[in-house]
């Protein structure tokens, strides 16, 4: 039986605002398998963003049980679930993230640094993860010198370059003109049909119909689970 690459079981989470607590999850049961390609959707205040974050590692349950690769993740320590979530996820947020006086290849390197800091590889695998996103030619550029679409093909082969099991991606088009919106979501399918697994949280339904499978949150809750 194949395990799940992400399983989560009656998952909860509250958070106390102002004096009142806030249910964003409210019992989520959900399976992602090895491969799939996966949109979370649903309107502001849905859930959509906590779930990311504890998929990521970023943020734990408050109840139920999160498995990463059949392994029970939900109480582990700070440290350990950073160890994880270096080897094992890699992330595409909206707003890319790269460091500023940092070149394209530098960044695809930082999360080697933190894995294998004294990889005589380093340059080797972060210079081919730039070649998979097609930004081997501007390696050497600066974020300023980069158009926003070009920053996050850089930011993808960042998220590649430890061969994670998992790929995150946050509103991965949010920032981005229409076309270039589409070119991204073409490089995300290519990488899925490496193989990888890939889940994207967006609110736009033309990029959630890119996804071959979508779950629709409302109230903290799944409210769809729609395969094609």
């Amino acid at each position: 039986m194949t395990v799940p690459v992400i399983r989560f079981q009656d998952v909860k989470k509250t958070y106390p605002m102002e004096g009142e607590t806030v249910h964003a999850l409210n019992g989520i049961d959900v399976d992602i398998n090895q491969g799939e390609f996966i949109a979370i959707m649903g309107p502001s205040g849905s859930g959509k963003s906590t779930l990311m974050h504890i998929a990521g590692l970023l943020d734990s349950p408050t109840e139920g049980r999160y498995e990463l690769e059949g392994e029970d993740v939900s109480d582990l320590s700070r440290d350990k679930l950073a160890d994880i979530r270096n080897r094992r996820i890699g992330f595409i947020f909206q707003s890319y993230n790269l460091l500023a006086r940092c070149s394209a290849l530098e960044n695809v390197e930082l999360p080697m640094l933190y894995r294998r800091p004294g990889d005589p590889d380093r340059r080797r695998k972060a210079m081919e993860a730039l070649r998979m996103v097609g930004m081997e030619d501007r390696a050497f550029h600066q974020p300023r010198q980069l158009s926003g679409g070009q920053q996050q093909r850089v930011a993808a082969a960042r998220a590649l370059v430890n061969d994670p099991a998992l790929i995150l991606a946050d509103e991965p088009t949010g920032n981005l003109d229409t076309k270039t919106g589409r070119e991204i979501m073409k490089l995300l399918e290519s990488l899925h049909e490496k193989g990888i697994t890939v889940v994207i949280v967006t609110h736009d339904p033309d990029v959630g119909r890119s996804a071959r499978r979508r779950i629709s949150l409302r109230d903290g809750l799944v409210e769809s689970d729609e395969v094609d």
